[in-house]
């Protein structure tokens, strides 16, 4: 059945006329009648007949794409609109039996039959196809002319499918995500180097009508299947037609349900999926790392153009329902484009996922930070699985996971930490007072008194300048101290977000017992010190470490104050652990910890003291898991209270 308008151009072609005609309907929409037959003056007179008297039957010469002519029975009928005026025509054709036709023969076209039918766009591929054309003139070129019909394949785009093109390949998609796309994505690997040849056959070919044929492998969806090449009327682009039956009804019926079911659960899912085809990036990681290029990190950053390249190149053919929610779209076709827009705020990620595949890894995941379409930042967990085998068809999988919330909460957190480690912080420093202004006072009276012995040596009728010299730079000297131990309680007192640096443990340790030395001496305890040499630097907050140093030298100051029998001695041991780690022991010569206590003395506001606040040794555990270690308690077999942490040399984030 066919439908013209009353100026003989087709308006609908039926599966029917496919199979009679063996011109698919997507090239025939909008055609005249005449594409089919030759209009003598005999028809176009049955055509002025036809819309005077409403109908018309007979035998008329029909034109396949082959260029062959066969009889045709048909009956036409005019329809007419309400005021009278003839509408359109319908058409009922059949092969006439004086052709060859098998009477009686069932009309119904089953689906096998049909034809998958494409519009295909190579109008940017001109210089290519001319490059075809010459390669095909040379001898030995066979391997470069597989790998340029591939790359015209790859960038010829679909203009239009016709319904069983969809189901064979084109899943759920349908035809609006698949127009516009890479004929490749949704083309047989094995077979896509023939389709690129007779894309060139038809592009290049002298004869305006030829169609080119070719046998295809049989891809696992169609048996034998026989492409059909001819080139359109509209410049640059072609048609091609798809004939093979599928293996069996079975297989073709679970393959659909297959594809059905793996499309629903994706597009279903709650998390954001991006299908992005990165084979010609692929092609080209090879060409880099056949060259000896080992560091590809490196080579991205002497060469950013390629990351570029990958942004605007690498193209996204499909995405879920959840994608385009994420990025506030209208529909899937918002996100169909290259990958660029997803790395916009952070292009960083998008070299890391690069270095990624070229590794060869499985997978990759960051945290970052991805630009909505209407302008919006958000923070999100994104995951990268690649392909592993070329079956695959190179087929690279993103997921996004909005993290924002979550960032956000971690953020406040964070900063209620520092608010509560700061707040423990001057509250260390209002306990030292005493201490603090006592180290202070050392070096200020050794000023005074190196001063005022300067000025008598100056005013004596021969003034000795050495002597003056060697007393004003012990002034100096002493200045540069109280200056270092003013700065030290500016630091410990400053507010400010915390910063990892590299750090040495024994100067943090040496530099805390400044803080308490008054507290020491008062108190007349020993201080025992055997600090590891060579230890490496650590990266960590050095205020941060000092505080946990302070606290504990301070519990172990009023431990010992506490405990007026025996040995009055603080211990303290730097080393390096087996595994590479720094530890600080601290022992003192105090009661020790109640058993039932230790398990909860790292508990906030937990403590045994009668003014305190149970804040310092949660602080310093919060403090130490920042870093990345560990602290703990103890009682130590001789007596007294031990406490331990061990650190990394690098940071969490692995810095180093």
């Amino acid at each position: 059945m066919i439908i013209f308008d009353t100026e003989g151009a087709v308006h609908y072609w039926n599966p029917a006329s496919e199979a009679l005609y063996g011109w698919p309907a997507l090239t025939m929409i909008g055609r005249g009648i005449g594409h089919l037959s030759t209009r003598s003056e005999n028809e176009r007179e049955h055509w002025r007949m036809l819309l005077q008297e409403g109908t018309w039957q007979g035998v008329v010469s029909r034109r396949t794409p082959s260029g062959i002519h066969i009889a045709v029975d048909i009956r036409q009928y005019v329809r007419f609109a309400q005021d009278g005026t003839p509408r359109d025509v319908i058409e009922y054709g059949r092969q006439s039996l004086s052709d060859g036709a098998v009477p009686g023969a069932d009309w119904h076209i089953p689906d096998r039959l049909m034809a998958a039918s494409w519009e295909i766009d190579v109008s940017a591929s001109d210089a290519l196809i001319a490059t075809i054309a010459r390669l095909r003139d040379e001898a030995a070129a066979e391997a470069q002319l597989n790998a340029r019909y591939k790359d015209l394949v790859k960038a010829a785009r679909i203009v239009n499918v016709n319904e069983r093109t969809m189901r064979l390949v084109g899943g759920n998609r349908g035809r609006d995500l698949m127009i516009g796309q890479p004929v490749s994505g949704f083309w047989p690997l094995e077979s896509r180097a023939t389709l690129g040849e007779l894309i060139v056959d038809a592009m290049t070919g002298k004869t305006e009508d030829a169609t080119y044929r070719r046998q295809m492998p049989s891809d696992g969806i169609l048996r034998d299947p026989l492409v059909t090449v001819w080139r359109a009327e509209t410049h640059g682009r072609i048609y091609a037609a798809v004939n093979g039956t599928v293996d069996d009804d079975r297989s073709y019926v679970y393959l659909r349900a297959s594809e059905a079911r793996y499309r629903k659960l994706v597009h279903h899912m709650p998390i954001a999926l991006w299908q992005v085809d990165a084979s010609h990036m692929g092609r080209i990681y090879n060409d880099i790392r056949a060259s000896g290029v080992t560091d590809f990190g490196a080579y991205l950053d002497e060469h950013p153009d390629l990351v570029e390249l990958a942004a605007t190149t690498v193209q996204i053919t499909d995405v879920n329902r959840a994608a385009v929610q994420l990025l506030g779209g209208a529909s899937a076709l918002d996100l169909m484009r290259p990958v660029g827009y997803l790395f916009t705020v952070n292009r960083r990620s998008l070299h890391n996922v690069m270095i990624g595949r070229f590794n060869g890894q499985a997978n990759y995941e960051e945290i970052t930070k991805v630009e909505t379409l209407d302008g919006r930042v958000l923070d999100v967990r994104m995951s990268v699985t690649y392909p592993k085998v070329l079956a695959e068809l190179d087929v690279t999988i993103f997921s996004f996971e909005d993290v924002t919330e979550r960032m956000s909460m971690e953020a406040e957190i964070r900063q209620l930490q520092a608010d509560f480690t700061h707040a423990a912080r001057i509250s260390t420093l209002g306990e030292l007072t005493t201490s603090i202004a006592h180290e202070i006072n050392q070096p200020l009276a050794a000023i005074v008194t190196n001063a005022e012995t300067s000025l008598r040596w100056l005013s004596r009728d021969d003034p000795n300048v050495e002597k003056v010299k060697a007393l004003t730079a012990r002034i100096a000297a002493s200045g540069r101290r109280a200056s270092d131990i003013v700065q030290h309680i500016r630091g410990m007192a400053s507010k400010r977000q915390p910063e990892r640096v590299a750090t040495d443990l024994n100067e943090i340790v040496q530099e805390s017992l400044i803080f308490i030395r008054h507290e020491i001496e008062s108190q007349s305890i020993g201080i025992r010190t055997n600090l590891a040499r060579g230890l490496p630097s650590t990266m960590a907050d050095r205020i941060q470490l000092q505080q946990v140093v302070v606290n504990l030298l301070i519990n172990s100051v009023q431990a010992v104050e506490a405990h007026s029998a025996g040995k009055r001695e603080i211990c303290i041991d730097t080393h390096r652990t087996e595994n590479g780690a720094l530890a600080f022991t601290l022992r003192d010569t105090g009661p020790g910890i109640p058993p039932d206590d230790i398990d909860r003395i790292f508990e906030g506001f937990f403590t045994t003291k009668e003014a305190g606040m149970g804040i310092g040794l949660a602080i310093c555990q919060s403090i130490i898991a920042e870093h990345g270690g560990s602290i703990s308690a103890s009682n130590h077999p001789g007596g007294g209270a031990q406490f331990r942490f061990v650190i990394p040399v690098e940071a969490p984030d692995g810095s180093a």
